[in-house]
């Protein structure tokens, strides 16, 4: 016999499993002091600059 689903309650509960991770990410972007996301901008920077510096001319 099949179960029988409240597709409100199952939409609703989808809904905020999907919230609750976009807060997690969110804690962990913005939770951080400037210092740290000054150095994390930093080496993001120094990663593209040694990128475009090995990278050939066709």
């Amino acid at each position: 016999m099949a179960r029988i689903v409240n597709l409100n309650q199952a939409r609703k509960a989808r809904d905020k499993t999907a919230r609750e991770a976009q807060a997690a990410a969110n804690r962990v972007a913005h939770g951080r002091s400037k210092a740290e996301k000054q150095a994390d901008r930093a080496a993001a920077e120094r990663r593209a600059r040694l990128l475009d510096g090995v990278k050939r001319e066709p």
